[in-house]
């Protein structure tokens, strides 16, 4: 029997992006997934990728589309946007929008706001829970969802690994806020979010022991959150750092020939 591959992705906002990269790397390489997990931008990716969608084909709707232009002024509200109007273009490339339904199996993380406790997704409404787990809180307004407010996955699980410990044989993790050091803070808003990164990172520092294979671009946590303009370089820096690490990984390639072996010599 093959193993039963898993992928988990971090969230952080357009460095997102870079799980688009390290997708294609894989799926060159041959490897095929049983279950995917994802918070906040890995949920959105996840579920492209879950919906049968070619990560370079993501990326060109990520940049053509601009998601960012969809969100909507939300004034007065708990956020300064909404980003529920995002459902209109989302529709497009998930008209069914049931999780269940999706041609790889797909678990996303959000944070239950109005209970204060992490909540997974697996089937129901692809498309809130999606926007749900990408809901910055102050930034967006909080998702409804059967009358409970939602809000970023990131807030308490930003690598959700625990829904493939027990369904999958190998895991893969891919994670974008990679900080490199520095010397000098130039301001408090710099400060403040590479503070807020150091707390997300040491989770996932914990949990990556139980990646058999775990992808991070170098210095990916210095762009910023919505920062555009460098969609193109992030997805092109994760491939290489892909390519990069699958080539030194030894269990990796131990699983390629798996793939690789007519099911009969297995």
């Amino acid at each position: 029997m093959r193993k039963k591959v898993g992928l988990v992705l971090s969230g952080g906002g357009i460095r997102g992006i870079a799980h688009l990269g390290v997708l294609k790397a894989l799926k060159n390489a041959g490897v095929t997934f049983s279950h995917i997990s994802g918070t906040s931008a890995g949920a959105i990716v996840g579920a492209f990728y879950a919906a049968g969608i070619d990560p370079e084909h993501a990326l060109d709707i990520f940049i053509k589309t601009r998601l960012l232009r969809f969100v909507r002024p939300s004034l007065g509200a708990l956020g300064l946007v909404s980003i529920e109007h995002t459902e209109q273009l989302l529709m497009e490339y998930f008209p069914d929008n049931k999780i269940e339904n999706l041609k790889i199996p797909l678990t996303i993380a959000a944070t239950n706001f109005s209970e204060g406790k992490l909540v997974y997704f697996t089937a129901g409404h692809l498309i809130k829970a999606v926007q749900a787990s990408s809901c910055i809180p102050g930034i967006f307004k909080p998702i409804m969802i059967d009358g409970k407010m939602y809000v970023d996955g990131g807030i308490l699980n930003n690598f959700p690994i625990e829904p493939l410990l027990n369904n999958c044989d190998f895991i893969i993790g891919s994670s974008c806020n990679h900080l490199k050091p520095v010397d000098v803070m130039t301001n408090i808003t710099a400060l403040m979010s590479r503070a807020g990164l150091m707390s997300v990172n040491k989770d996932m520092e914990q949990k990556s022991a139980f990646c058999n294979l775990l992808i991070e671009p170098k210095g990916m946590g210095e762009i910023g959150t919505f920062d555009m303009k460098k969609a193109e370089t992030i997805y092109w820096l994760a491939y290489e750092e892909t390519l990069k690490t699958i080539q030194h990984n030894e269990a990796f390639k131990e699983l390629i020939k798996e793939i690789n072996t007519p099911d009969e010599d297995l």
